[in-house]
């Protein structure tokens, strides 16, 4: 087991290596490949009334000029020991863990990331946990019973569910329970929850439940098929035959052999929404990870943006690595060799 969580968390730290060079490239190498320059980057950070001595200039300063290879070593190197940026006005210090320094704001990325985290992971662990519990809930009642009135309505709410986006069933959730009916916050405050529990809760239990929405669907559907599968299988009439109680049936051998692929996707899920649930957060003006990326790229601000997906990769490789050693718990057929 030990050796398993070592080559693993291995894995994953090679996994954001890999993820931090493609993402470096895609912002710095690609642009030289279709024909940029280190000035036209350069320009990006000086304003529009600069010369083109003064761009050349900030070009050198930045690093711009060097090898790319350098210029990543540099970056990947401020995360763990910090960096110094030259403005032309002075050395700016960007101190560990330095995730660039963005020269539009004139500020370093990684504190106004952890600014913006309470909001995204209050609203992604809120929503995690409802569309987890009603979406496996609905999931097996349908599958338990299978042709019935309550499953055929419970999966035409899902297929509703899948399909409909979320800046839609967002709006229309303001439109009826906050503007119409005054039930829910109108959406654009946020309350941390050391100042005001319930305050907190208010002003998050619709987005939540928007949220959680379009995830339970996915995941009602996706338990009642591997119900329907797993209670047919040879060890659940085995069990049925030995005269188990029905409910130890469903969730011991049915329901515990059937959450192999609802473990992975929830992993995956939670993983990709706590680097930022940008449409949710769009809809419902919510100061979060990703209302600051979209900010970040209308401002076309390189640092931040690559900070959002530096920091939404290591979610999601930590919430892989999570889910993999989480398989030997839920289902019995797993080994870790």
């Amino acid at each position: 087991m030990v050796t398993y969580i070592i080559r693993r968390t291995i894995g994953a730290l090679l996994m954001l290596i890999v993820v931090s060079m493609m993402t470096f490239a895609i912002f710095f190498l690609v642009p030289r490949w279709a024909g940029g320059s280190a000035e036209n980057l350069a320009a990006r950070y000086v304003g529009r009334s600069a010369g083109a001595e003064e761009i050349a200039a900030a070009a050198e300063r930045l690093g711009f000029n060097d090898p790319i290879w350098l210029q990543y070593w540099d970056w990947i190197k401020g995360v763990f020991v910090g960096s110094t940026y030259d403005l032309g006005t002075g050395p700016e210090a960007c101190p560990a863990p330095c995730f660039g320094y963005s020269f539009i704001s004139r500020s370093p990325v990684w504190p106004e990331l952890v600014d913006r985290m309470p909001v995204t992971f209050s609203l992604a662990l809120g929503a995690a946990v409802l569309w987890l519990i009603s979406g496996v809930a609905v999931g097996v009642l349908s599958a338990l019973k299978r042709g019935s009135i309550f499953d055929r309505a419970a999966m035409s709410i899902a297929l509703a569910g899948v399909s409909l986006p979320i800046f839609f069933t967002g709006l229309m959730s303001l439109v009826i329970f906050s503007y119409q009916l005054d039930i829910t916050a109108p959406g654009g405050a946020y309350t941390p929850i050391e100042d005001n529990p319930l305050e907190w809760a208010y002003n998050l239990l619709l987005p939540w439940i928007t949220l959680a929405f379009l995830f339970s669907a996915s995941y009602a559907r996706l338990t009642r098929a591997g119900m329907l599968e797993t209670m047919s299988e040879d060890y659940v009439r085995t069990a049925r035959a030995k005269g188990l109680p029905n409910s130890a049936v469903i969730t011991r051998h049915g329901l515990r052999a059937s959450l192999t692929p609802i473990v992975t996707i929830f992993g995956l899920d939670v993983g990709l929404l706590l680097g930022g649930a940008v449409l949710t957060e769009t809809t419902f003006s919510l100061p979060g990870l990703g209302k600051f990326s979209i900010d970040a790229i209308a401002r076309n601000d390189l640092p931040q943006i690559m900070g959002v997906v530096m920091l939404t990769a290591f979610f999601v490789v930590a919430a892989n690595l999570i889910v993999d050693l989480l398989y030997a718990v839920v289902d019995p057929r797993v080994r870790l060799s």
